[in-house]
């Protein structure tokens, strides 16, 4: 088991300093303004709660096309409420035990749950870096998010694809975030 807690407690203190008028803003994902990345965190948030709580039928598709026009008016205290959520369905032992399955995809859940931890700390760090905030990733959930992706995706070992896409290259005695976030394909200094 990992605790998700301090960095959805992190995230959780971006929203407050995340203006409106920065939701059309870029951001490290270079897929997302900070609109969308707001949007896929809703979406995200929901989906690897259902994954813990092993919903029937929940999880069988994948992830909805994120977009700033679906953000409702209140998105920072529904986002908030669901961080609160998805780290109280994780932190039952139940949860990491067997399989579970969002976006279309099973796994075992232990794997499950360090990958919902992926998407709140890089996503995080997403939206610090293009909101201008700071981001820091506890040591537990760092070395968690290390583990799981140093493992080679493309099954020759070279490294070039991470489990979530080409690898950015950062050096070997940079922090360990910084090597967590060239591994999950983000520059560790990007600035918008």
């Amino acid at each position: 088991m990992v605790d998700l807690a301090p960095v959805a407690g992190q995230l959780k203190l971006l929203l407050g300093g995340t203006a409106d008028n920065q939701l059309s803003a870029p951001t490290p994902c270079t897929e997302y303004t900070v609109g969308d990345l707001l949007d896929h965190l809703m979406a995200l948030t929901l989906a690897f709660r259902f994954a813990a709580e092993k919903s029937p039928g929940s999880g069988k598709e994948g992830p909805p096309e994120a977009s700033a026009g679906n953000l409702p008016p209140d998105w920072r205290e529904q986002l908030h409420a669901r961080l609160d959520a998805l780290v109280r369905a994780w932190s039952d032992p139940a949860a990491w035990i067997g399989e579970a399955t969002a976006g279309g995809v099973t796994l075992p859940a232990d794997v499950m749950g360090v990958i919902a931890l992926d998407e709140i700390a890089v996503h995080g760090w997403d939206l610090a870096r293009a909101t201008g905030q700071q981001f820091e990733c506890d040591s537990e959930s760092t070395e968690a998010l290390f583990a799981l992706l140093s493992q080679p995706a493309d099954g020759d070992g070279d490294g070039d694809n991470g489990l979530f896409g080409p690898v950015v290259r950062v050096s070997a005695d940079a922090p360990l975030f910084d090597r967590v976030l060239g591994l999950a394909g983000r520059d560790p200094a990007w600035t918008p």
